[in-house]
């Protein structure tokens, strides 16, 4: 479904990606780990065209993202931003309904609100919630509103950064599974970003260990625990001892 094929990518004298090379089969999840500041974000920030690679090439469906009608190919994603990034002026059921209720996509004001009510049922929100504010919702509410908000549109992709962000571990649980039930239930194909190897297990099909620019290591997860590379190993396990040098 995406490929990334020896994709660099540099910030001046700051060279974050130097050579990323990876597939995304269609309708499984991938998630790819690594450290803060080795480039997973602007992994997707490309793989969008919200950043241009400076070299390789990035293809969905086999074709190069860079072609075509740019707002068509945006239309075939969703996204869960870390934090849940809400609109606070706008209601529940507006932000979900957000892309729903202009451009290509744009449906009527009542038919965008049945829609929302129906995507609020599908993450476990009651109809009531519609009519709230984010302000009015915990943090874990806020997160499945924005969950809400990624599959409003039925996206043949879905990106989650960083979906466990500021959550206790029970909500953290919750979240995990309403994502590992959504993508099975629409087909989807989904690329997630993570530090919280509990989300790993909960929600991957294949794992991508991303160090340095490159990608180190890829696999399934039940390949990850037994695998012989020492960044996979050093990470997953939080050890302070190892290649990866701990910020201190």
């Amino acid at each position: 479904m995406i490929r990334l094929d020896n994709v660099h990518k540099a910030f001046g004298d700051k060279r974050v990606l130097r050579g990323v090379t990876l597939t995304v089969p269609k309708g499984e999840s991938m998630v790819i780990i690594g450290g803060s500041g080795t480039g997973k974000s602007v992994t997707l920030k490309c793989i969008l065209g919200l950043a241009k690679p400076d070299s390789g090439t990035i293809t969905l469906d086999g074709v190069n993202v860079e072609e075509g009608d740019h707002d068509a190919f945006l239309a075939r994603f969703g996204m869960l931003f870390q934090g849940a990034a809400l609109f606070d002026s706008l209601t529940v059921w507006q932000n979900v309904a957000f892309r729903l209720l202009r451009g290509r996509l744009k449906r009527s004001k009542e038919e965008a609100r049945d829609i929302a009510i129906e995507k609020l049922r599908r993450v476990g929100l009651t109809p009531e919630t519609a009519d709230l504010f984010p302000a009015e919702l915990s943090g874990g509410m806020q997160k499945r509103v924005g969950l809400a908000r990624a599959i409003a549109a039925d996206p043949e992709v879905i990106f989650f950064d960083e979906p466990t962000t500021g959550l206790d571990p029970i909500m953290a649980g919750v979240i995990n599974d309403l994502i590992r039930e959504i993508v099975v239930e629409m087909g989807a194909t989904a690329m997630t970003i993570t530090h919280d190897m509990t989300s790993v297990r909960a929600i991957a099909d294949d794992v991508a260990m991303l160090h340095d620019g490159v990608i180190k290591w890829s696999g399934t997860v039940a390949e990850m625990d037994s695998c012989d590379d020492p960044f996979v190993q050093q990470f997953i396990h939080g050890s302070a001892e190892g290649p990866i040098e701990a910020v201190r």
